[in-house]
């Protein structure tokens, strides 16, 4: 997987405190206490402690040793946690752009000597209770990190990581496989045309499809043109295929060496068993070398330089004629002088974050662009940081205007520097993220640590954020200026800078397709006869490899046995306030408050539906009150850890007709800001009296939040759907599965209607509107239908907030008008904590019994070289016995059939298969092929009609269900399962014993009754470039 790295301060948002007591192993002490015993010169299994400390507010002792032979570096985060994680990484410093270091990525997964079955890392995913694993390029270090709340797995997860990593095959096959390989279009006809294929290949040609991943990555080779950020370390697809199997093997031998390893344990296992381990099975077997991997720092330029880059253009960008893009980027300091990065990242968010911000009021607001550049604000991701600022979906000839205006604004800072409230508010903001709890803290803390210490910083410094923030504190009240001079000197006097514009060419994807083909010619011309018999013969022996089933006998595997037979149970307490349904589920959540509010929408026009998710995304943006957005925004930042509005569709669990919609609201905040909190909320829930707006049928009421302004209101629509047609490259395979379902269940509409491809188009249509008066009118109504007490449940955590729910409610219950439901079938389903939410209240579920499914086949022609293809059968609700094993069936495809058909075979990036609200969805992801893929999905079904699968295949399928059933859940999300879908724990045990006993002629049976026959009523969507076939095929609608 390549990955782009993310800047410090946003690396700060994932790293989030998990406070969770686990107390089942080594009760006597916790395991922060038992690493505080450990002293440093300590020897242990050949490692020697460097350096213990205590850092009580990540709640953890950090351990840190480097191997006496080896010179390896070692970190371990003793935290009372039960899900473990373990990450080693290398510092991989490729000098040209074929992707060296994520193909070896990717191929080192693919068999190792002590484990040289095909793909043990994918075979692992179904043999173990992981809670994550996955393998990380970025531009200087690969990173392979797994995690798991089970001992024993652990240990075998562990034993597979390290004999991949330092003992891998690297068989000549896995590299054609994962990286590239020149093959017959159909392998089985020496006839057919040679192609490139190869799954790397593939993800990057998907990659830079992106536009906005394109930008980032010009940005960075022409920032630091001298060293190895200035070739594409993901490899760039027409470099790919120079890369040849020797030298793959010469990086691995060069760069995966214990001298040139950091690795990264965490969680509430003792630390001497992970060092024996690593010893035993990896570092013993070699000695200390110096593997030359350092990164030199930039040579700094005496003048700034400009240069521009090419793209291809964007068919639902909001406005055609604007999109292009514009940015100055600064190379600042090394990132291994934490304060100095913290002071940076918190400077990078001071100018750029919220309405508040000085390059938001002169960048944004003038409606310059349509958003921040992709790449903006501190970047920590390589050796020396670097500061970006910039538009994108820009007029050319706004370029220079943009180019001043940067420089105007960093004059004005320097001058006038930042309101002490902002800074205030920028600390609060900080205090969250270190108190709120996650289920992924180690995964974040390894990423978090990852750049710094991959250039011999100290990851225990990274870690003591308060000594830092102190630190930072004191420089502010001993020179008021402190920040200023910064800003002059990494900015106005900074000469290391590059302004890079990115515009849109009509015939770039024409040039990059003609590229390709003179690429794959020249790799042609100079082959022989024999060549080309040899070729094909390869082509043979890998899908023949690829086709044969494996012995995984030699994996390690947890067993369905190991599996708790039963789940805890979560405490919900029922009642009601103000005549409201609240649901109360206490947890430690670390001094926080989370609250939560669900407004049903049974009462909304079906007009307005579709202006939901732009209600949504503005509402906590426009000012409400005596506030306006700017003011509002501040408080927000100052008094709590974010408010957001999100819809939710939510397909009923006994119905598939039957569905309940509607927006959520969230919040948390520190529980001495609770009134504040509640304040905000009532500013945006009450009419405000003294507000009034002469509309076309006479003097109506203007509502809180301010709607009425439309300046205010169209930057915020410019930057949503910006957004949402950046997101298509990245994620086109949830659009495809979205759309897929449409017109299986009354569910699935709405669900595309709130976030598929119509809400694109819909937000590309009011992004292009001259006047906003329409939407202006609009908003309000949709307010009116929502904010009722009659509509709406409440959830909260902590017994702090019920002394201020009486009186928000009340307040709220100024709003309460009866309203019909416009929806003729309306079901009131009582609501008890055996059956869904609450007692003595009732939930009001839409419900459409005359709804039929109808097949439906639509593709949507993008300017991407890949395809995104989904494929969406209706089957049953989660309640109903056969669901269990779709399930099992859904997991078991994937790994034993798909997995092998469309990566392996197909060379798409990813694909599978997965069952969700009623729905079996087949997927594709950055995917060559589009019919053969289709046809995959068929074969897929014949294929578990048959029954050629094993009862070890099944109990794997089981094992990597249950691993994603028993993930861990954060304690501010406890009990929001039974109140946001009504699956109690009753009903959540009921169908573990349902998925216990799926056996192999249950899988036949759902494959045969659900599957092939709903394969005539599916639905079927292609997100893609061109296709001849699919345009000539009259059973498509073309988009």
């Amino acid at each position: 997987m390549f990955r782009q790295t993310k800047s410090a301060l946003q690396k700060l948002r994932y790293l989030s405190f998990n406070g969770q007591q686990h107390t089942w192993r080594l009760k006597s002490t916790s395991a922060r206490e038992r690493a505080l015993q450990y002293q440093p010169g300590q020897k242990i299994h050949g490692f020697t402690v460097k350096e213990v400390v205590a850092v009580p507010d990540l709640f953890l002792t950090a351990v840190k040793l480097t191997h006496d032979k080896t010179g390896a570096q070692y970190l371990h985060a003793a935290r009372d946690d039960s899900n473990n994680l373990f990450s080693v990484q290398f510092r991989t410093t490729p000098m040209d752009s074929t992707g060296v270091p994520h193909i070896l990525e990717h191929t080192v997964l693919c068999g190792s000597e002590k484990y040289p079955c095909r793909d043990p890392f994918f075979k692992m995913l179904n043999r173990s209770l992981s809670t994550f694993m996955n393998a990380f390029t970025a531009s200087d270090y690969t990173m392979y990190p797994f995690s798991t709340q089970n001992g024993k797995d652990f240990q075998n997860l562990l034993s597979v990581y390290l004999d991949a990593v330092f003992f891998p095959c690297l068989r000549e096959q896995d590299f054609w496989q994962e990286g590239w390989r020149l093959e017959n279009e159909d392998p089985t006809d020496p006839n057919s045309p040679l192609v490139f294929k190869g799954v790397v290949f593939n993800e990057m040609k998907g990659a830079f499809s992106d536009n906005e991943r394109l930008y980032a990555q010009h940005l960075q080779n022409k920032l630091y043109p001298n060293h190895t950020y200035s070739v594409v370390s993901g490899g760039e697809p027409l470099a790919i295929p120079d890369l040849t199997w020797e030298q793959l093997k010469q990086f691995h031998a060069t760069h995966y060496h214990p001298s040139n390893a950091r690795f990264f344990t965490y969680g509430d296992l003792p630390l001497e068993p992970h060092l024996k381990q690593i010893q035993e099975e990896a570092l013993s077997k070699f000695d200390r070398i110096n593997p030359k991997t350092e990164v030199p720092s930039q040579p700094r330029w005496t003048s700034p330089k400009e240069d521009h880059v090419t793209c291809s253009p964007d068919p639902l960008a909001p406005d055609p004629n604007k999109q292009n893009t514009v940015c100055v980027s600064y190379l600042l300091g090394d990132i291994t002088d934490a304060f100095e990065g913290l002071t940076l990242s918190l400077l990078s968010s001071l100018m750029i974050s919220g309405p508040n911000s000085p390059f938001y009021k002169s960048l944004i607001e003038p409606k310059l662009g349509t958003d921040f550049s992709s790449v903006v604000g501190y970047d920590g991701s390589t050796k020396e940081a670097s500061f970006s600022i910039g538009l994108q979906g820009v007029d050319e000839e706004d370029i220079e205007r943009v180019k001043q205006i940067i420089s105007q604004t960093i004059d004005k800072i320097i001058e006038n520097g930042f309101e002490e409230r902002r800074i205030k508010a920028l600390i609060h903001k900080l205090e969250i993220q270190i108190k709120h709890q996650t289920t992924n803290f180690g995964l974040s803390l390894a990423s978090y640590i990852a750049s710094s210490w991959n250039h011999d910083g100290d990851p225990v410094e990274l870690l003591r954020i308060s000594d830092s923030v102190a630190k930072f504190r004191q420089a502010l009240k001993e020179n008021p200026h402190f920040l200023q001079e910064k800003v002059r000197q990494y900015f106005k006097e900074n000469t290391h800078r590059l302004t890079l514009s990115m515009s849109p060419e009509e015939s770039y994807l024409e040039k990059q397709a003609k590229a390709e083909e003179e690429k794959l010619q020249k790799k042609i011309e100079v082959l022989s006869d024999s060549d080309r018999k040899q070729i094909y013969e390869k082509g043979l022996d890998l899908l023949a490899a690829q086709s044969q089933t494996q012995d995984v006998s030699c994996l390690p595997a947890l067993k369905v046995s190991d599996i708790e037979p039963t789940i805890p149970i979560t405490p919900v307490q029922i009642s009601t306030a103000g005549g409201v349904p609240v649901q109360y589920c206490e947890q430690p959540t670390n001094g926080l408050v989370y609250f939560r509010a669900l407004c049903n929408l049974n009462t909304l026009p079906e007009d307005l539906r579709v202006f939901v998710p732009l209600f949504c995304s503005v509402i906590t943006k426009m000012g409400c009150g005596a506030l306006d957005y700017r003011q509002q925004a501040q408080q927000m930042e100052l008094r709590t850890g974010g408010m957001s509005v999100s819809t939710q569709v939510i397909t009923d669990c006994n119905e598939l007709d039957t569905y309940e919609q509607g927006i959520l609201l969230s919040s948390s905040c520190l529980e001495r800001n609770l009134p504040h909190m509640f304040q905000l909320w009532s500013d945006i829930f009450i009419s405000d009296t003294n507000r009034w707006n002469c509309q076309l049928m006479g003097l109506i009421l203007s509502f809180s939040p301010h709607f009425d302004d439309e300046e205010r209101l169209r930057v915020l629509v410019m930057q949503s759907a910006q957004e949402l047609a950046n997101g298509i490259a990245y994620s086109g395979h949830l659009y495809a599965m979205t759309r897929a379902g449409r017109h299986l269940t009354p569910a699935g509409d709405l669900q595309e209607t709130f976030g598929g491809m119509e809400q694109v188009t819909f937000m590309k249509r009011t992004a292009a509107m001259a006047d906003l008066s329409q939407i202006i009118r609009t908003l309000p109504r949709i307010k009116i239908h929502l904010f009722n007490p009659d509509n709406m449940r409440w959830v909260y955590n902590t017994p702090a907030i019920a002394a201020h729910l009486e009186g928000f409610i009340k307040d709220v219950a100024k709003n309460r008008k009866e309203r019909k439901p416009v929806r003729p079938n309306i079901i009131e389903v009582k609501l008890n904590s055996k059956n869904k939410i609450c007692v003595n209240e009732l939930i009001r579920l839409s419900s459409i019994p005359t709804f039929h499914p109808c097949p439906m086949k639509t593709f949507f022609q993008m300017p991407f070289p890949v395809n995104f293809v989904s494929e969406s059968i209706r089957t049953v609700p989660f309640s109903h016995k056969d669901y269990a094993s779709l399930c099992i069936l859904a997991r078991m495809m994937t790994a034993k059939f798909l997995h092998g058909e469309i990566r392996e075979k197909g060379g798409a990036y990813g694909g599978g298969a997965k069952i969700g609200g009623g729905l079996f969805t087949f997927y594709s992801y950055r995917d060559p092929n589009t019919v053969q893929t289709l046809s995959a999905f068929g074969n897929g079904i014949d294929w578990a009609k048959s029954g050629k699968f094993t009862q070890q295949d099944i109990d794997e399928a089981k094992l990597s269900v249950f691993s994603a059933v028993d993930s861990p859940v954060a304690p501010a999300d406890k009990g929001m399962g039974q109140f946001l879908s009504g699956v109690t724990d009753e009903m959540k045990q009921s169908h573990r014993q349902r998925l216990f006993a799926v056996d192999h002629k249950n899988l036949v049976d759902v494959a045969e009754r659900y599957l092939s026959a709903g394969q005539k009523t599916c639905g079927v969507v292609i997100l893609g470039p061109e296709n001849d076939v699919i345009k000539k095929d009259p059973s498509w609608i073309i988009k």
